[in-house]
């Protein structure tokens, strides 16, 4: 089963890449306490900029995955930012992050079906964000460190064709 979901998963990243404009983004984030970045802050790596919610059972699944990324990859040439879309209290947030051992940047967002990244059709939603500020894949469904690891691996850039 996990072959299969890592099959499709690459295959659904790979056509999604295609149909990615070739354009840097960036969004304003705030973090648990208030406060404030941009996107562009990670320029320079990989991020995997991952929505989710506390009462979303596949996004509690995938996150010691995303954390195993994180751990990983943090020092060196990727990030996951994770951003919660639901209306949570401070502390309840926390508390959450501090019982599954998530490290990694958490940002907060109201809950939404659209993003600067693209559209949020449901939880969990992964965007990938080259170190150029490119999104190259979105994966709408729980995700692995594999999983980011092959892609990432296997990404080469489309060539701009001259007419």
């Amino acid at each position: 089963m996990l072959r299969l979901m890592k099959r499709l998963f690459c295959g659904l990243l790979l056509s999604i890449m295609l149909a990615c404009p070739a354009v840097a983004v960036d969004m304003p984030l705030q973090d648990v306490y208030g406060n404030r970045v941009n996107l562009s802050s990670y320029e320079g790596k990989w991020v995997v900029v991952n929505y989710w919610a506390t009462w979303c059972p596949p996004c509690i699944v995938e996150m010691p995955e995303l954390q195993a990324f994180h751990d990983a990859h943090a020092d060196k040439d990727a990030i996951v930012i994770g951003i919660n879309t639901e209306l949570i209290g401070k502390q309840q947030l926390l508390t959450f992050l501090d019982d599954y051992f998530i490290t990694y940047p958490v940002f907060t967002s109201k809950p939404t079906q659209k993003s600067e990244l693209g559209l949020i059709p449901g939880l969990p939603t992964t965007f990938l964000v080259t170190p150029e500020g490119q999104v190259v894949a979105r994966q709408v469904g729980p995700v692995t460190r594999d999983m980011i690891e092959q892609f990432i691996e296997n990404w080469q850039p489309v060539q701009a064709t001259s007419q």
